[in-house]
């Protein structure tokens, strides 16, 4: 009993002059989310968060007001959990937006939005930006949005999934508009690292560090793609200057993590005034 009482005695004094952290190693520590995180400094950048790998209240399914219930939480990813198919999608499932916290879809204009995902072995799925919700006149919004590819492209020794033998097709594509150069995906089940950036009428996309795509949108040559490709059937496809952004069902696992996106500035024009003399006003001339 005395050893017992001096063991007491000695934790209650422990733990009055312990530090205010307690120590990494005691069982009771709630441990790091290791993802979907966002700094301070990110913060005062402009970044949001858009996924807090705990609820999937930002988002909601493409022309309905709930997210189906096929999508949920793994492992802090946003999971597509396809294991029951409906055609080409999954029950339960469907595309997806991201939303504000009144339901509506946010637009974007210029952003820089990155993120990670993975995909399973076969698997097809895509991000989707530039997008408008209006599923009466668009089913579906790849049918306005314009798509970085998310695919098992396969390797050597594996098959991949159908589309990794299309054109323009494959992981890291303008889906069906410009081809990614070669080796810039990993393998099925491993996590990628993209980035979609749209800039005053200029697309940048990113995966893995590598630039798969970098051109303008929205000018003749942006046309003439269009008109070359599946897309030209669906005369709202690609002209849309501000947009929402959505996460495709294709019918296939899929995750998403570590999902942010920030607003950029538009480039704007400095007005200026002729007084009528050789000096413009307003402007930086001498």
């Amino acid at each position: 009993m005395k050893n017992l009482i001096l063991g007491i005695s000695l934790s209650f004094a422990a733990a009055c002059n312990s530090p205010t952290k307690p120590p990494a190693q005691e069982a009771w520590t709630t441990p790091q989310q290791l993802h979907n995180n966002i700094t301070e400094a990110e913060i005062i950048e402009g970044w949001e968060l858009m996924f807090d790998g705990q609820h999937t209240g930002n988002f909601r399914k493409y022309g309905d007001t709930v997210i189906g219930k096929a999508w949920v939480i793994d492992d802090e990813a946003l999971h597509l959990d396809a294991s029951n198919i409906e055609d080409w999608q999954t029950n339960g499932g469907g595309d997806i937006v991201y939303t504000d916290l009144d339901g509506t879809i946010k637009e974007f204009e210029n952003f820089h939005f990155k993120g990670e995902w993975k995909i399973a072995e076969l698997g097809n799925s895509g991000i989707i930006y530039l997008l408008c919700e209006n599923p009466d006149l668009y089913p579906y919004c790849w049918m306005t949005g314009l798509e970085m590819q998310v695919l098992d492209n396969g390797t050597d020794s594996t098959e991949g999934h159908p589309d990794a033998a299309i054109h323009k097709h494959r992981a890291g594509d303008l889906y069906d508009i410009n081809a990614a150069p070669e080796g810039a995906t990993k393998l099925a089940g491993e996590w990628n690292q993209f980035e979609i950036i749209v800039e005053n009428g200029h697309l940048k996309q990113i995966l893995n560090g590598v630039v798969t795509v970098d051109r303008d949108l929205f000018d003749n040559q942006w046309r003439s793609d269009i008109a070359g490709s599946k897309f030209h059937e669906f005369p709202g496809y690609g002209t849309y200057t501000k947009g929402g952004i959505a996460l495709q069902d294709h019918g296939n696992h899929v995750w998403y993590r570590n999902l942010k996106i920030k607003s950029l500035a538009s480039a704007e024009v400095e007005a200026t005034e002729w007084d009528g003399s050789d000096t413009i006003i307003g402007s930086d001339l001498d």
